[in-house]
């Protein structure tokens, strides 16, 4: 019963969080595996630092985290408007073999580092801390039911973005995406001091 208690509050509190939706805006420009890999790689680190440091994620100064998401988020958007065509275009002149192993690398680190920064402090990360703080008898229950509940939440956004990707043309998620990142950015600078 706690497992699944667990399991429902990370799940709602991610389901309409902004990694969720990044991580649905990088399937639609990425390979949905790779981008899966990286985000539940970054669910899982944030959530064995929830589980270490419990409820001491309050000390954390919150004005730097933000700043330092807004900056990523920003940066993401800015290599996205700018970089990714030229990457693409390169990309296709190499051989097969070093091209398809290298973007997927290069999305699997991308996504990693976006989650892994934009989660610090995040609902969830302090959702789980307070359940390990509560529940410091049963951390295996609560780690394993908050990883599965986040990587459930990546596997619905990076299917959904997979999906998306073939619908609408590349340009237009290209301009959403982008200013997504951007506005997501700004938001936490803004609400970091």
């Amino acid at each position: 019963m706690l497992f699944f208690s667990i399991f429902c509050v990370i799940f709602l509190a991610e389901l309409p969080d902004k990694t969720a939706f990044a991580t649905l805006l990088m399937a639609t420009r990425g390979k949905p595996m790779a981008i899966f890999i990286g985000v539940a790689v970054a669910f899982l680190v944030q959530t064995i630092v929830a589980l270490i440091f419990g409820s001491l994620f309050g000390l954390l100064p919150a004005a730097w985290v933000h700043l330092g998401a807004g900056i990523l988020f920003i940066a993401f958007a800015l290599h996205t408007w700018f970089f990714h065509d030229k990457e693409e275009a390169e990309a296709e002149k190499n051989t097969p073999i070093i091209s398809e192993k290298f973007q997927f690398l290069k999305a699997t680190w991308k996504s990693f580092l976006v989650i892994f920064i934009a989660e610090w402090g995040d609902l969830t990360q302090l959702a789980t801390a307070s359940l390990a703080a509560k529940y410091k008898d049963s951390l295996w229950t609560v780690f394993i039911a908050a990883v599965l509940a986040l990587w459930t939440v990546t596997a619905i956004a990076t299917f959904v973005g997979a999906k998306v990707k073939h619908v609408v043309h590349a340009h237009v998620l290209k301009k959403i995406s982008t200013a997504v990142f951007m506005l997501v950015g700004i938001y936490f600078i803004c609400t970091g001091f």
